[in-house]
């Protein structure tokens, strides 16, 4: 079998199962679910299906048994969209995936508001010490800036630094 095969294979799974849940399925323990994945063997004759579930543990939990119990409907409606010998066994598995990443950005975004806590604080402290009207010590001129990268010259075609032909 080439991947080839076994990754449309994989697509036409993914889509058939996603639209089933979200638009045939009627058990009721089956609800916030979100097909993730799809994927086959070499043989085509099992599938591993990832779906995510919003909830807490014993939701998905539930939700799974809801997809394991509507497991032999779901394999029929493959069945009927594929057109192989064999129709794959289907098998759920929870993905973590998106779980995971909420709580890597969770904690990215609450590592990216202290610093600026921090700051803001800092900034107050400092404003609270520089109300006096004294003149700053050094005072800085254009001559004294290094030059930007913007005022250099192109390179000539030779290879030497000079003003353009």
């Amino acid at each position: 079998m080439s991947s080839r095969r076994s990754a449309k294979v994989a697509q036409a799974i993914l889509e058939c199962v996603s639209s089933t849940i979200l638009l045939e399925l009627k058990d009721p323990r089956v609800k916030n679910v979100t097909v993730t994945g799809a994927e086959v063997s070499a043989d085509l004759r099992s599938a591993k299906i990832k779906v995510s579930i919003l909830g807490d543990e014993k939701t998905q939990a539930l939700t799974l048994r809801g997809l394991e119990s509507s497991r032999g409907f779901l394999q029929a409606k493959v069945a009927e969209r594929l057109e192989t010998r064999y129709t794959p066994i289907l098998k759920f598995v929870l993905d973590q995936g998106v779980k995971l990443s909420i709580e890597t950005s969770a904690i990215l975004r609450d590592l990216n508001l202290q610093p600026l806590n921090e700051e803001a604080h800092d900034a107050s402290d400092e404003s609270n010490v520089s109300d006096n009207d004294e003149e700053p010590d050094t005072v800085l001129d254009s001559t004294s800036l290094p030059a930007s990268p913007v005022d250099k010259p192109p390179p000539a075609p030779d290879g030497e630094v000079g003003p353009p032909p």
